[in-house]
């Protein structure tokens, strides 16, 4: 029986993800990646033209994991979107750093735009729904809000700067979305409150 065909681009994504995890975006060396493989420097280009292309289809990936994980969580409340928001950057720091950085991305990919857009639709069809309730006024103000207090949130945590301030939740995933889904409810209400978080 023979052995499995050997998915180089994916191996090569999950290898970026966790050098950028470790060391930071700067790290990602595709050469390196493709020697860690035991595979040779020019074999990533039927995947990846460049670093930029590696990166760009890790940003694109990573959003598409993310879309998916905030549409789950919209059928439960959009407050909920803001806590798996945040839990999908606890869970995938390499993927989530990528993501938002812009300078080492190709902005006019097909794919990585439409990702982006997927991601993007989620978080302002939530602030849309609360503005036909009459939850919100200024609907692009409320989801400048919405993202600035995730993002902000979860990059305060990946950063450690959380923890330099002493304001940090005990250590472990669920303390974080607890302080998420806290600090969420102050801007939307809580699901144990008036019910405009839907």
């Amino acid at each position: 029986m023979s052995a499995p065909a050997r998915d180089l681009r994916t191996e090569l994504l999950r290898a970026a993800a966790e050098v950028v995890t470790e060391a930071g975006v700067g790290e990602v060396s595709v050469r390196a990646l493709a020697r860690a493989a035991g595979v040779s420097h020019a074999a990533h280009r039927h995947h990846f033209a460049s670093r930029t292309g590696l990166l760009t289809a890790l940003a694109a990936e990573g959003h598409r994991m993310l879309a998916a994980a905030l549409e789950k969580a919209a059928a439960v409340s959009f407050l909920e979107v803001g806590v798996a928001y945040v839990g999908f950057a606890h869970d995938h720091p390499g993927h989530f750093a990528v993501m938002f950085t812009p300078d080492v991305l190709d902005l006019q990919d097909a794919e990585l735009a439409a990702a982006r857009s997927r991601t993007f639709g989620v978080l302002s069809a939530g602030v849309e729904a609360l503005a036909a309730q009459g939850s919100v006024e200024d609907a692009r103000a409320a989801v400048v809000a919405a993202w600035s207090l995730v993002h902000g949130l979860a990059t305060l945590a990946a950063t450690g700067n959380l923890s330099g301030a002493g304001l940090a939740p005990p250590p472990g995933r669920d303390a974080l979305l607890d302080l998420a889904r806290r600090a969420a409810g102050m801007l939307y209400g809580s699901p144990a409150g008036d019910g405009h978080d839907a």
